[in-house]
């Protein structure tokens, strides 16, 4: 066999050494980037290499991040699950928006979904992070589930209320974080890769840490321990958002009479009727016990990009989610936080309503009212359940005499000191 020619042997030896996968923006191929981190051991090739050859992004999902599970094994499966399929939501789109645009999802929805392993791990695929929560918090933010544990409540969209402090994306108002923020538990604490690969949304339940014991006065109360989930109680505060508007403006002159912070080119413009940071209101999960709820969404269409459109605040859909408010404290609700408050229960009083919605054009009696509206993955909180949980007998009458006078001694023993 003869050899090869000296020439032909540099010019590869020149092509090998200074080869390599392009950065994940897409850039051409520039000359070897320095390896750091757990992977600066780990040849070129065991990552840019897969079955059907040369991998220019090997963490895609398009390529089920091949170039990974060779070492992370099973690690893929999170490609099927809801961070990057986002499906429940397209469902929910597809059954409340897509006969008035086809394309919603795509113009309202689409920016946030794992897509590759470097969304979480860093983006610079040479130096691989462990991934920390402020890469949680990217897609977590606003209204979804995160920004709450670390006390964080969106603001209203009023010009006068967009006050930020340094260095944040968002506009937030300043409440108190979880507990288990304070003392310095992170996301993956209670989110494991393994559970979220698995399609679970923790890897954790409250009792898997804490064993409720007999001294509060609450946990001797057969209905709360049996009925409740432990956050009904020790969720502090949730956000919620009343009144979701989607205003499909395009690029008609009608953008300019809306004084709202979204600023952006897009077709849509989001504002909000009115946003809360206090007690959530409470419902019924699936598994039928007393959770906290909020509005996902109450959400208002109109077509505004032609003068004279019909189409202004169609209510599109009134649905309540059972969740999990990241806004854990020790201590609960008072007694009647809960027991009479039929507001709280969605069985707001008519003389009790203070947002005349229906003279506002919407097409709601009141958001706390639960005609026309539901919950997705629960149910409402029955008025004969209510009225049953509302008598007062003699258990409740001896519960709320303890509980007054442990709070009054408490108070009482702090001024002593």
């Amino acid at each position: 066999m003869p050899s090869i020619p000296a020439s032909i042997a540099l010019c590869l030896l020149i092509i090998s050494t200074t080869w390599a996968a392009p950065s994940i923006s897409g850039q051409a191929d520039s000359p070897i980037t320095p390896v750091s981190g757990a992977h600066a051991d780990v040849p070129c090739a065991a990552c840019h290499t897969g079955q059907t050859g040369e991998l220019r992004h090997p963490a895609s999902s398009q390529h089920r991040a091949a170039g990974c599970v060779g070492c992370h094994q099973g690690y893929d499966g999170i490609f099927d699950q809801q961070m990057s399929t986002r499906r429940d939501e397209k469902q929910f789109v597809s059954e409340h928006f897509a006969q008035s645009d086809p394309h919603f999802f795509e113009k309202n929805c689409q920016s946030c979904h794992v897509s590759d392993c470097l969304d979480c791990h860093g983006s610079d695929g040479h130096r691989i992070e462990t991934a920390k929560q402020t890469a949680c918090l990217t897609c977590h933010r606003d209204y979804f589930v995160g920004p709450e544990f670390l006390g964080q409540a969106p603001r209203e969209d009023a010009q006068r209320y967009q006050r930020e402090a340094p260095g944040q994306e968002e506009p937030f108002l300043k409440m108190r974080p979880d507990l288990h923020a304070e003392l310095g538990m992170e996301c993956v604490d209670c989110h494991s890769m393994q559970s979220l690969i698995a399609g679970h949304k923790a890897s954790k339940g409250c009792r898997d840490c804490h064993q409720p014991g007999t001294q509060p006065v609450e946990h001797r109360i057969a209905a709360h321990m049996d009925n409740m989930e432990c956050y009904a109680c020790h969720a502090a505060w949730a956000p919620q958002e009343y009144g979701t508007f989607y205003l499909r403006l395009g690029d008609s002159e009608t953008r300019k009479y809306f004084r709202l912070k979204d600023d952006s080119t897009g077709e849509y413009l989001k504002s909000s009727y009115l946003k809360k940071q206090d007690a959530p209101p409470l419902g019924l999960n699936r598994q039928g016990r007393v959770s906290p709820i909020r509005p996902q969404f109450i959400a208002l269409y109109s077509d505004l990009r032609e003068e004279g459109s019909s189409a202004e605040n169609q209510l599109m859909t009134a649905q309540w989610k059972a969740f999990f408010p990241h806004t854990i404290r020790s201590g609960t609700q008072m007694c009647d936080g809960c027991h009479g408050d039929a507001r709280r229960f969605l069985l707001e009083k008519e003389e009790d309503r203070i947002y005349a919605l229906q003279r506002d054009g919407l097409p709601l009696l009141s958001f706390w009212n639960q005609q026309g509206q539901q919950v997705g993955n629960g149910a409402f909180f029955s008025p004969e359940q209510f009225a049953a949980m509302n008598e007062k007998t003699a258990q409740y009458t001896k519960a709320y005499v303890e509980k007054w006078k442990n709070l009054v001694e408490r108070v009482e023993g702090s001024s002593k000191d």
